[in-house]
């Protein structure tokens, strides 16, 4: 039975003065609409002022830094970012405010029930970076990496796509490689040891990466392609 309720935190400290303020005035205007509130566009680009190439998606982006820095370097991709905990929200939302940012938009919920809504073949890249690991095996259906998540994923990613997973969690990473090499739609792109032991050359280290190092934990990098439909 797939397990839809949502484990993950939603708040932690009050926030921050200039926080406080951005989630009042900022936010309201890069806010995704969510599930079941509005119909999704049919073409993702249309969700952005200004013209994009391509649409990726940052499920879980903790505290914006990687997504910030992809909308940065890419400023003519338009990033989505799906993040539930407020407090990782206003870390972003200052980022964006600061540096002008126009090529974001976010989504303030847990992600499954919107990608569900997602037209076909809409996404250019998926990143899921350093996820709650649940490292239980009892908890194991609150791991986002699963059957049926990857089935949603398949759908709605176009075709020869990248879908990135970080981790500092090895039991999350075992779990990865159970369970996406062998989805009929999902390709592990790996041909030795450095391509899941040394971060992809466009991305930078995220806080959570930064506290795994710290705490003599080694992340490993994993790059799936979605495979060419028939």
């Amino acid at each position: 039975m797939i397990d839809t309720r949502f484990y993950g935190r939603r708040k932690g400290k009050a926030l921050k003065a200039g926080q406080k303020a951005l989630m009042e005035t900022l936010y309201p205007r890069l806010r995704l609409p969510l599930a079941g509130e509005a119909e999704v566009p049919t073409d993702l680009k249309a969700l952005f002022p200004r013209p994009v190439q391509e649409v990726w998606l940052e499920i879980g982006f903790g505290g914006g830094e990687h997504l910030a820095h992809q909308a940065d370097t890419h400023p003519d991709i338009g990033l989505i970012g799906a993040e539930p905990f407020v407090n990782g929200i206003g870390k972003l939302l200052k980022h964006i405010d600061e540096k002008g940012v126009e090529n974001i938009r976010i989504y303030g919920e847990d992600i499954r029930p919107w990608l569900k809504e997602l037209p076909d073949a809409c996404l250019d890249k998926v990143f899921l970076l350093f996820p709650d690991p649940w490292p239980k095996t009892r908890h194991a259906d609150r791991r986002f990496v699963n059957p049926w998540n990857l089935d949603v994923l398949a759908r709605v990613m176009k075709d020869n796509t990248l879908f990135r997973v970080a981790s500092d969690d090895m039991t999350y990473i075992r779990h990865t490689l159970s369970v996406v090499p062998v989805h009929p739609e999902f390709d592990w792109l790996v041909s030795g040891p450095e391509d899941w032991r040394v971060r992809w050359p466009d991305a930078i280290e995220s806080r959570y990466e930064a506290k795994a190092h710290r705490e003599g934990r080694t992340p490993k990098y994993l790059t799936f392609r979605r495979r060419p439909r028939a």
